[in-house]
């Protein structure tokens, strides 16, 4: 006789994989005015070995059709970039917005702009140590890139098991900036898992990357070219660096004199320049009084740390004593592979990217145009090098009869990938161009996904 899906997995969850999990529903927020729209969930994963690490997560459920529209695995940049950031400023359902001229104040309004107007979306605070998630024993605050890709297979796996109705929705592994060198890394041990046969057999579709890092050398490499296309850099700088340099602005022989001398004039007229939009004033984040978008992050750190916000979320008493909505000592800084309690051990995640090309799989890659974090020049160059069969060519797309950006579609066999930019954006395309980052993802997914309004 065969036995019905969700039954096995509650037998798993019984007798085979017994984990820590603890969810609540959260119905009201403080500085949000009367009960949320939306279903808010926060909770718990445990991971590891004895599940000493605990993942905390915010899940939003879609304000559709939570039954069948796509489940999307949000992991946030950094890395240690706690998932309130994008839940409360960038794709989820509430948005951060000063109440006065002074901006000495801050409320929560909904966010017109929210991916999870479509799509059930879960926001998880990763690597441990990030936001919210804590270990239960010291030893185990030790982490690494290839450790918490290993934590992020198991959290999906184990967060599914306890939200079995959720099993046959469409699954999508999601995120933005660093989590390029995870996210190939976590959708090529799902698929894996699935040929090996682990239960619950995970309904994996495909995945999103906004401004990846894929590879350190490439993507770091292409920011002098991206600044000569943008005229931050002239010709008569480029040219001789470009000669001297032999391409690679980075890592650079200490004995070539040449190429050092001509990248110093280059590296003094980027030096206030804001790389997450070039177009937008350098600031302190840490600054509320300063004038950048970045400014208002800080707020978060004031808000959660307050007791009625920790109590609204069930964030558990005694495991995190101060949050920070970024941990320092995770992110990732250029030429620093490891600090005292996080190894960067990923350089590259093309050779997964890679592997995913003979999966039956589909993937969706935007950069913003003005990012010079990780330019669009640094995403195009991999994407030529799989040599892919070109579906429909560079075009514009559109949102309310005006260009947003560019599109370019791909394939080999059952693998489809589309490439977008977004015009006028910067890192996080959804701070700069909200509507229109909705509108793109919206369109992929029913592209591809049957749901049902």
């Amino acid at each position: 006789m065969k036995i019905p899906l969700i039954i096995l997995v509650l037998i798993l969850q019984l007798h085979i994989l017994p984990f820590s999990h603890c969810k609540s529903i959260v119905k009201n927020l403080p500085r949000f005015s009367g009960d949320l729209p939306f279903t808010l969930e926060t909770g718990y994963v445990g991971v590891g070995k004895r599940e000493e690490v605990q993942l905390f997560y915010y899940f939003v459920e879609s304000q559709r059709n939570p039954q069948k529209d796509p489940l999307l695995l949000y992991l946030t940049g950094g890395p240690g970039t706690s998932g309130i950031l994008p839940f409360l400023y960038q794709i989820g359902p509430l948005n951060f917005v000063y109440t006065n001229a002074t901006r000495t104040d801050v409320k929560l309004e909904l966010n017109p702009y929210s991916w999870t107007k479509t799509a059930n979306v879960i926001f998880v605070d990763l690597p441990v140590g990030t936001g919210f998630s804590y270990v239960k024993a010291n030893e185990s605050l030790k982490n690494s890139d290839s450790l918490a890709t290993t934590h992020a297979y198991d959290f999906i796996r184990k967060w599914l098991m306890d939200h079995p109705k959720f099993l046959n929705n469409p699954l999508y592994i999601t995120g933005i900036s660093y989590m390029g060198l995870f996210i190939p890394r976590v959708i090529s041990n799902i698929y894996d898992g699935n040929d090996r046969g682990v239960l619950p057999k995970l309904n994996i579709k495909g995945f999103l990357i906004v401004n990846p890092l894929t590879d350190k050398f490439l993507d770091f490499n292409s920011r002098t070219e991206f600044a000569y296309r943008a005229a931050l850099i002239e010709y008569d700088l480029y040219k001789p660096a470009k000669e001297n340099c032999g391409g690679k602005y980075i890592n650079v022989d200490p004995n070539n004199n040449l190429c050092l001398d001509s990248l110093k004039p280059i590296n003094e007229s980027l030096s206030r320049v804001n790389v997450a939009q070039i177009l937008e004033p350098i600031c302190n984040a840490q600054d509320p009084k300063a004038i950048c978008r970045e400014s208002i992050y800080v707020f978060s750190n004031i808000w959660a740390n307050t007791k009625s916000v920790r109590q609204a979320l069930h964030i558990r008493e005694g495991t995190v004593e101060n949050f920070q909505f970024t941990n320092t000592s995770i992110q990732a800084v250029f030429g620093d592979s490891h600090s005292i309690y996080y190894t960067h051990d990923i350089f590259s995640s093309l050779a997964y990217h890679k592997n995913l090309l003979t999966k039956e799989c589909r993937a969706l890659i935007i950069n913003g145009d003005h990012d010079m974090t990780f330019p669009y020049i640094g995403t195009q160059k991999w994407i030529k090098s799989f040599k892919l069969r070109v579906e429909t060519p560079w075009k514009p797309w559109f949102v309310r009869n005006q260009v947003a950006g560019y599109e370019k579609t791909y394939s080999k066999a059952k693998y489809f990938m589309k490439y977008a930019t977004i015009k006028g954006a910067g890192h996080s395309v959804a701070i700069y161009k909200p509507e229109e980052a909705m509108v793109i993802v919206e369109t992929w997914l029913a592209s591809h996904t049957n749901s049902t309004k």
